[in-house]
């Protein structure tokens, strides 16, 4: 007996019978950031020579690697469909511990390292447990962890910063101060390169291979997309979800380690304004080559984005309020590259 077989019948793709207009659409959804930051790039570069000095390229990413850091954290909360608003407060907790622990307790850097990580994971469990186990809203659960972080980071300092050679309140000096090795993380290079940025620049790279290459990553996707079928699919959603915010935290904890050895003391006010770019950069970055969704390079590059804004407009001589109008209007441009159009597209 013989069987007849058919013919496969040739379908079009979807770029094959796309219209110029939609043709382009798609290109504007899915490059239109990056031409965005080339074309800002190449606008400083040829407008201010002092833009195009090495040494500011590096600054420039000095300056944003706290931001960045963060908004991999958050990217990471992203991923499992949360968001967690804390880690601005964490990176200004570990401003605080770092330097409790080296000015007022007389502890050497890698104490203080310790110390700082050993916060950030604190802070991220109790979001987990605020989170998982008594199913109380990410956005808001981390909202409430932010008032109690920034509450405990001045209880720790009765409110003051702390700074070396200060008076405590029993009369006596602060025996300690920032080490060497510690204030390096941030001033110190290798092969002039700021330890920051390549601090930056690896967690962005381990942060991408478990995001991307590894079942864990692949597992926090699935419950960002449909946590009730990844639950039926026999994955621990919770198990999954506080791992996100502890990594979150502990992320937060590292940008707090920058920022502690940038400043050099224990400021109260550490870490305030880093939660807006670290939210920011982790939205941005969902726009890029129009994945509509958190991603790690996206994020990196939208902190890229920030920080060749801020240090163009600062060239320029722009006044600082100014900057914050801009990158706002980035921000929105870059949301419609991940929603509008892309909605358009698939209507």
């Amino acid at each position: 007996m013989t069987t007849a077989q058919s013919t496969p019948v040739k379908t079009a793709t979807p770029s094959a019978t796309a219209t110029p207009a939609a043709r382009l659409q798609n290109a504007v959804i899915k490059y239109g950031f990056i031409f965005v930051t080339v074309a800002l790039f190449l606008y400083f570069a040829l407008s201010e020579g002092s833009f195009r000095e090495s040494a500011t390229l590096l600054d420039t990413l000095r300056y944003v690697s706290v931001a960045a850091i963060l908004g991999l954290g958050v990217t990471l909360t992203m991923a499992v469909g949360g968001m967690d608003m804390s880690v601005g407060a964490v990176a200004g907790l570990g401003v605080s511990v770092a330097a409790q622990t080296m000015v007022v307790y007389n502890q050497i850097g890698t104490v203080a390292i310790l110390a700082v990580l050993a916060a950030g994971a604190v802070v991220g469990l109790l979001n987990a447990l605020l989170i998982v186990v008594l199913k109380i809203p990410d956005m808001l659960a981390t909202l409430g962890t932010l008032f109690i972080v920034q509450g405990l980071k001045l209880v720790l300092v009765d409110g003051q910063s702390i700074t070396p050679g200060m008076t405590l309140d029993d009369g006596t000096t602060a025996p300690g101060k920032f080490t060497e090795g510690f204030l390096k993380i941030d001033r110190g290079t290798v092969l002039g390169i700021p330890i920051s940025v390549l601090v930056f620049g690896g967690l962005t790279v381990v942060a991408w291979v478990f995001l991307a290459r590894t079942r864990w990553g692949r597992v926090l996707y699935a419950i960002g997309a449909n946590p009730e079928a990844s639950r039926l699919a026999g994955i621990r959603v919770g198990a999954y979800r506080a791992l996100a915010y502890v990594l979150s935290g502990v992320l937060a904890s590292v940008g707090g380690l920058i920022l502690a050895s940038r400043i050099g003391q224990g400021d109260v006010s550490a870490g305030t304004s880093q939660l807006l770019e670290a939210v920011a950069v982790a939205l941005v970055g969902t726009s890029v080559l129009g994945r509509g969704r958190p991603n790690v390079w996206g994020t990196a590059l939208g902190a890229v984005l920030i920080g060749i804004i801020t240090t163009g407009l600062t060239i320029k001589g722009l006044p600082y309020y100014t900057q914050d109008v801009v990158e706002g209007a980035v921000l929105i441009l870059a949301l419609v590259f991940s929603f509008t159009l892309s909605k358009r597209r698939t209507a």
